[in-house]
């Protein structure tokens, strides 16, 4: 079969957003993909498009996609994979190309190798024995959780004496919750330290809306946790990221924003909220997601290959 490869452009997002949607109903059963997400990637400024973004047609029809970025300017490189079932040369294809640039990235970098991660679902529409055999392995298992939203029974929480949550509405308030990020994510896998304009760019900040991110103060500890949500996903409302620090911990705090965000998801009309998770994450946030009724919507493993 004949393929044609060339880079992506913007205006290919539509179309990359129908194919992802493809590949979700293969996955995991309905199309979960917004077009939003799909221009926010091709418009990270990590990202080269002429020479870190790949599509594969057969024929007018667009059957795999690729992409690479580099958060860490150093030898952690990032990419994306999506191929059609019938069309895994197409993904070779791919494959092919994401190696040499990934190492071509990280030698730009002053790096002598190449640690490539790639997120796929645990049941991927990719042949695995594809990237098997070019070195790849399991390295960590992401959940993605989902809750059914009620607006009657879903309220906002009763705040304990000496606790507030707050709207991230000024300047001030967002500088806070990206401080706020970077210390209660330092600890995580594969966390990248991100200046302030850079976090604005990966949280797609021109888009967000604002009254869905909550800082969380206590009287003895200041700004103490945080919780980022969106609403623009076509199924489902989005927990995108929250922590508490350290000190705060074990408190019901994280509970507490919970709780504010799928208030604020049923008083929209959203019937079911979702977010993701590492499942080997050691802050105890599996274990408080379930104790907020969160159940496992489907799995997604983080593939790394180190490249010379």
């Amino acid at each position: 079969m004949s393929y044609l490869l060339r880079p992506a452009r913007l205006a290919d997002a539509p179309a990359i957003t129908e194919l992802l949607n493809a590949v979700d109903e293969i996955e995991i059963g309905r199309r979960e993909t917004d077009l939003p997400e799909v221009e926010a990637d091709l418009r990270r400024p990590e990202v080269d498009l002429e020479r870190d973004s790949w599509l594969v047609f057969d024929g007018e029809r667009l059957v795999a996609y690729g992409l690479l970025w580099d958060d860490s300017g150093n030898e952690r490189i990032d990419v994306d994979h999506y191929v059609l079932p019938d069309h895994q040369a197409a993904g070779e294809q791919i494959l092919d190309a994401l190696h040499r640039r990934a190492v071509e990235r990280a030698r730009a970098n002053g790096a002598a190798k190449a640690v490539v991660h790639l997120h796929l679902n645990t049941r991927p529409t990719l042949d695995t024995s594809l990237i098997e055999g070019r070195g790849w392995y399991v390295v960590r298992r992401y959940h993605v959780l989902e809750r059914p939203l009620d607006r009657d029974l879903d309220r906002a929480p009763e705040l304990p004496e000496g606790v507030r949550i707050r709207p991230c509405v000024t300047e001030a308030d967002r500088q806070r919750a990206h401080q706020l990020y970077q210390s209660t994510f330092a600890e995580h896998f594969d966390f990248q330290p991100r200046a302030y304009e850079q976090w604005l760019h990966d949280i797609d900040a021109e888009r967000l809306d604002w009254s869905l991110v909550w800082l969380l103060d206590t009287e003895e500890l200041g700004d103490a946790g945080f919780l980022i949500a969106r609403d623009d996903r076509a199924a489902m409302g989005w927990i995108r990221s929250v922590g508490v620090i350290r000190e705060a911990r074990g408190q019901g705090l994280g509970g507490l924003l919970l709780r504010q965000a799928f208030a604020a998801f049923a008083a929209r009309g959203r019937d079911t909220v979702g977010l993701g998770v590492d499942t080997a994450n050691a802050t105890g946030a599996p274990e408080l997601y379930g104790r907020n009724g969160m159940k496992l919507h489907f799995a997604v493993d983080t593939w790394e290959a180190v490249l010379t």
